[in-house]
């Protein structure tokens, strides 16, 4: 039994073991694939750690882009608000505009933020709104300061107006004056107005009794202005009773609008020289005793007025 043990010197070498060598190489495999796994697994976290954050990041700017979008269409709503005209025509087109702007508005409301290529899009209809707005600001404006001129040019207008009217309203009175004047002026006018009795021979007499017509006398002056050629005179015989002496009812001659009856008229063509003038006036009924009135007269008014006494 003691033959069999062999002697174990200090410091010798452990005999090599081939099993030992194999268990060794497999930890050491598993080692480098475990530490390779981990490596991968931590860096697929830091990349899907990266990617989540970018997307929040990209999220939260969406976000924020969505609502300054938002904010910035409620501004060009309220500056739309603001746009008036008093031409009809551009606010119509003011209000279908507002109406886009509204539309566009209700549209980023139901739009997730996240839905980045929709937010760009509304950002570039948004900067076409603007655009336009502002096209509608200088046209305004335009159109204003057109009317401020157009003001102007009205309130000279009627204060021009307002003087012409004062100054032909001088003129027209002092053109009717004149016409007045002139119409006044040009009238033929009569004086020396005499009434006789005429008998049977042709002799002037007062006796009633013997009177066969009355004769009435008068003289048109002189008046350069007054329109010439033939004018008729009329005279109009009263009788003591105060009663029209005519023939005939239906002998009316109209001066200055109004219609009157007259007793005899005679034709005078009238040259604008003093011219004497006689009428004779017969009555079928005879003369009596009293104050007989003769009245003379053209179709522009009153010659003169006389009076014969009769016995």
């Amino acid at each position: 039994m003691e033959e069999n043990k062999r002697p174990v010197s200090v410091g010798s070498t452990p005999e090599w073991n081939p099993q030992n060598n194999k268990s060794d190489n497999g930890n050491k495999g598993l080692k480098v694939t475990v530490i390779v796994l981990a490596v991968v697994a931590v860096v697929l976290a830091a990349v899907f750690a990266y990617v989540w954050i970018d997307r929040q990041k990209m999220i939260n700017d969406l976000t924020v882009d969505k609502q300054n979008l938002t904010n910035e269409l409620i501004e060009l709503q309220g500056e739309y608000a603001q746009l008036s005209s008093n031409n009809d025509s551009l606010n119509v087109q003011l209000d279908r505009e507002r109406e886009k702007v509204s539309q566009l508005l209700d549209r980023i409301k139901k739009t997730d933020a996240a839905n980045r290529s929709k937010i760009r899009q509304y950002e570039k209809e948004l900067g076409t709104l603007r655009s336009i707005m502002k096209h509608y600001i200088f046209q305004i404006d335009s159109l204003n300061t057109l009317n401020i001129a157009l003001r102007k040019d009205a309130e000279l207008a009627r204060a021009e107006a307002a003087k012409s009217a004062e100054r032909y309203q001088e003129l027209s009175k002092t053109t009717d004056e004149y016409a007045r004047l002139v119409e006044q002026g040009s009238e033929i006018k009569g004086r020396g107005i005499n009434i006789v009795g005429i008998n049977a021979s042709n002799k002037e007499t007062d006796r009633s009794s013997r009177i066969k017509k009355l004769r009435t006398c008068l003289s048109l002056i002189e008046n350069s202005i007054a329109p010439k050629g033939p004018m008729r005179v009329y005279i109009r015989v009263k009788g003591p009773d105060g009663i029209l002496m005519t023939s005939d009812q239906q002998r009316i001659f109209e001066m200055n609008g109004e219609q009157l009856v007259y007793s005899e008229s005679r034709e005078v063509d009238y040259q604008g020289a003093e011219v004497e003038v006689c009428i004779y006036f017969a009555s079928e009924q005879g003369f009596t005793k009293g104050v007989y009135t003769v009245e003379a007269y053209t179709s522009s008014g009153l010659l003169g007025t006389g009076d014969i006494l009769l016995r």
